[in-house]
């Protein structure tokens, strides 16, 4: 299911995993993203609690979720975690910013942050409640 369009099962599952997680550590911004030039596209989570001290621990934790979940519309290894200050991170909560009364907002062949992007979705906030 990754290689065409971002779908509305992948960005339900990926609101529900990403509420999930803003418990462990508050969302600054969630997103998909598929780079140019990358084949597969991945759920990025940012919150300014993470850094490169504990990065490896919010890994874990994206791990325990989704074996607690069991999300079959997302794929474990398509979820990175950044840090708030990360370029990617800071071109998602100007998005949130400018477009505050969006459920989502869904952008293609454009740059974002440090990276050209074929096909993104950026979640706003507070993140949504799945149907």
């Amino acid at each position: 299911m990754d290689r065409g369009t971002l779908v509305k099962e992948e960005i339900d599952a990926g609101a529900v995993f990403a509420r999930e997680f803003d418990r462990y550590a508050p969302i600054k911004a969630a997103f998909w993203l598929k780079a140019s030039g990358d084949d597969f596209r991945y759920l990025y989570l940012t919150s300014d609690r993470i850094d490169n001290l504990n990065r490896y621990e919010a890994y874990g934790e994206v791990v325990r979720l989704a074996q607690a979940l069991r999300l079959a519309d997302l794929d474990l290894f398509r979820i990175k975690i950044v840090s708030g200050d990360n370029p990617l991170a800071e071109a998602a909560a100007e998005q949130i910013l400018k477009y505050p009364d969006s459920t989502g907002r869904r952008f293609a062949s454009c740059p974002f942050g440090d990276l050209f992007v074929d096909d993104g979705y950026v979640y706003p906030q507070p993140l949504p409640v799945a149907a």
